[in-house]
């Protein structure tokens, strides 16, 4: 990955996505968009399995930082495999990582990503310490 990755990472989500022919591109493979798509799926369920409300309330996260990178082209029909890990608890922020893999490659990694998560007070537009529940799963 272009960030240093940090080895004191925690496995928080696993969830398995089914590829559409129409994330296909000219090119005859998936396109790079998708990726971020597929990394924005999978940050979302996580988020949900940490009971954090996304919809309708004040302080919730938001991305202010997000990459891939590309070890492997996908091609349809596939499903990928997203595991997403949570690290480097901050005052009001973590990072999180995740891996996609192709089951259509044997299970073979295809992707790695980031993002880093920050909550916020989305009246002020100021950040805002981590909920406790939150952090407690960092931890």
């Amino acid at each position: 990955m272009s960030h240093p990755q940090n080895t004191d990472r925690k496995l928080l989500h696993s969830c398995v996505l089914p590829l559409r022919w129409g994330d296909m591109d000219a090119y005859g493979h998936v396109n790079n968009a998708m990726y971020m798509r597929y990394l924005e799926e999978a940050r979302c369920q996580m988020l949900a399995a940490m009971d954090v409300q996304l919809e309708g309330s004040r302080l919730a996260p938001v991305i202010i930082n997000v990459g891939c990178t590309f070890l492997r082209p996908l091609i349809y029909p596939d499903t990928v495999t997203i595991h997403c890990y949570g690290s480097e608890p901050g005052r009001s922020s973590f990072m999180s990582t995740y891996e996609i893999f192709s089951e259509a490659q044997g299970g073979q990694k295809v992707s790695e990503g980031y993002a880093k998560i920050v909550w916020m007070d989305h009246q002020t537009g100021k950040s805002v310490p981590l909920p406790d529940h939150v952090r407690g799963q960092l931890d």
